[in-house]
């Protein structure tokens, strides 16, 4: 079988806006998103942070560097600031090398970002 190339969707929220909340928060989603899908470092082509508009003590993908991701490429950008929309949320799309079925993969919302998309939301 030859592998897919396939994006995961994860998204997490923080309790406030602090470096050390952040990292946590954003090494907890990656590390979810890679065991649920049973994935490695070496799995990832890329990933995008978005954070909404209330965060602004770092950058989502230094946590990612953090913690060993220093040759994937990473890349942050602000979410769109939307009427209603869930605040403190830090959202994350992994693209991704498996053999998976798209079907098989399991996308990851932790904390408040549940809400988001409870169909998918697996703990």
């Amino acid at each position: 079988m030859s592998p897919y190339i396939w994006a995961i969707r994860g998204a997490t929220t923080v309790d406030a806006d602090t470096e050390t909340q952040v990292t946590a928060r954003v090494q907890e989603l990656v590390t979810e998103v890679l065991e649920r899908n049973g994935l490695a470092f070496e799995d990832l082509v890329s990933v995008i942070f978005t954070a909404t508009d209330d965060i602004h003590s770092m950058f989502p993908a230094a946590a990612a560097r953090a913690m060993g991701l220093t040759d994937v490429p990473l890349m942050c950008a602000r979410e769109l600031e939307v009427n209603g929309a869930l605040p403190m949320c830090i959202r994350m799309m992994a693209h991704v090398v498996t053999e998976r079925e798209r079907s098989e993969l399991r996308h990851v919302y932790l904390k408040g970002a549940q809400v988001l998309r409870d169909d998918l939301a697996h703990d």
